[in-house]
């Protein structure tokens, strides 16, 4: 099973960062990847598009509130993957209230596809979406 994870600090507080991301629909609102969001089976089933109208279903399988994560594993999508499960946390940074710490992780299987190509296509992704959230805080 391959892994892949980026970091990326923000300019906001955990508990604000948390508000606009934990929301396990809320990627629209911060994420330009997804636009579209349809919250499924009382919300533990998440149905995007992304800008091209390629359809991606997740389904959260871990939220934790009072430590800022949750999991979630992909049912449907685009992507040369199987077993896909990702986590978004979000990290305070010791000694300051006015940044956070986010991480995107995922782990997976990847199927026609070798294992470097999936894993700098996640790189990429995570990285971009972190740069995104970092740009809707700063605005």
């Amino acid at each position: 099973m391959a892994s892949t994870s980026a970091s990326r600090t923000v300019p906001a507080s955990p508990e604000k960062v948390w508000n606009l991301m934990g929301g396990f629909d809320a990627l629209p609102d911060w994420l330009p990847y997804i636009p579209e969001s349809t919250a499924l089976e009382g919300n533990r089933v998440r149905r995007l598009k992304n800008p091209e109208g390629e359809v991606i279903v997740e389904r959260l399988v871990d939220f934790n509130e009072t430590e800022r994560h949750y999991s979630y594993a992909i049912l449907q999508a685009p992507f040369p993957v199987d077993g896909y499960v990702s986590t978004l946390r979000v990290h305070t940074v010791p000694g300051r209230d006015d940044i956070a710490e986010v991480q995107w992780s995922g782990r997976f299987d990847p199927v026609g596809a070798t294992e470097d190509e999936v894993v700098d296509l996640f790189t990429g992704i995570y990285r971009d979406g972190l740069d995104a959230l970092h740009k809707t805080l700063s605005a």
